[in-house]
């Protein structure tokens, strides 16, 4: 099943001899990862704390600085609770997979227009996560230390410390079983 909007904007990145074989996005809206069950009550306590220290020093006759202070710990806090959420929605909304007979294609108009491409026949380590629901991510390479602490996918901004993935695919297995397939006739 090739997704019409994720077709379109990777057909652009094909060469002349090139086949889409698989084109996706996705799963769009807010979602809830695995590492969300500790980083929720921390960002709830850190926003917490953060607003308790804001008011507490807005309401006496603290220095002028200790009122500054608290600022960017209010907004990193709001961040942590609510806006990297909303980020990595945004972020996935604009993103395009492909799958082609010579390469992966990853498309991210997020901020600005960033393609990765990774060639099937160089490519050795691919990773499957699925869940009960048959979505989940293709993960392309060696997945660092900690990196499923952190949802298995980079935070918005964080740009290219991550891993290629397909994140958050729809009927993850068949698209797992159409790059392997790919892969062997590359």
């Amino acid at each position: 099943m090739i997704d019409p909007d994720a077709s379109m904007v990777i057909t652009q990145e094909l060469g002349p001899s090139e086949r889409l074989l698989w084109a996706g996005r996705p799963s769009r809206g807010i979602q809830f990862r695995g590492s969300d069950v500790f980083l929720i009550p921390f960002s709830i306590l850190w926003c917490g704390f953060a607003i308790f220290w804001e008011s507490g020093v807005l309401t006496t006759n603290a220095p002028f600085f200790f009122k500054l202070w608290g600022i960017p710990f209010v907004l990193i806090g709001l961040y942590f609770v609510f806006g990297r959420f909303i980020a990595d929605s945004m972020q996935r909304g604009k993103t395009f997979y492909g799958v082609t007979n010579e390469r992966i294609i990853i498309v991210s108009t997020f901020l600005r227009c960033k393609t990765k491409s990774l060639n099937l026949r160089t490519l050795t380590d691919i990773s499957l996560t699925e869940k009960s629901d048959r979505t989940g991510s293709i993960t392309f390479g060696a997945m660092p230390a900690f990196y499923s602490w952190f949802g298995g996918s980079s935070w918005p901004g964080m740009g290219q410390q991550s891993v290629p993935t397909f994140d958050m695919v729809d009927n993850v297995r068949m698209v797992y079983g159409i790059i392997n397939d790919a892969q062997k006739a590359a």
